[in-house]
């Protein structure tokens, strides 16, 4: 189990209790946690689960692989820094403590 904030854009924040082996985007969604829509259910198909990782965590989650990249072109303005997509970073121990900010909106 990782705990893992979610800072909606206007401040509101979720601390989460998410399993290891899910991805951050199936801990809000399974939470409820509005903003993070996951049009595509997980499969990399879309950017409705896009966050801003925290500037501290940009380091420590895993790398973006080549689809996620090419996805995160059509993000609501994505950051080349700190951009994520929720549904391609699976909970690990290492994820104790992540934080992630939700953009104004999806796109």
């Amino acid at each position: 189990m990782a705990k893992i904030t979610y800072i909606e854009h206007n401040g509101t924040k979720h601390e989460l209790e998410v399993a290891n082996g899910m991805t951050v985007m199936e801990g809000a969604r399974d939470n409820g946690v509005p903003g993070i829509d996951a049009d595509c259910g997980g499969a990399c198909a879309c950017s409705t689960c896009h966050v801003y990782v925290a500037p501290e965590w940009v380091d420590k989650v895993p790398g973006k692989e080549a689809m996620e990249e090419d996805m995160l072109d059509f993000a609501y303005e994505p950051d080349p820094e700190r951009s994520r997509l929720t549904c391609q970073i699976k909970v690990t121990d290492a994820l104790d403590g992540l934080i992630v900010q939700i953009p104004e909106k999806q796109i």
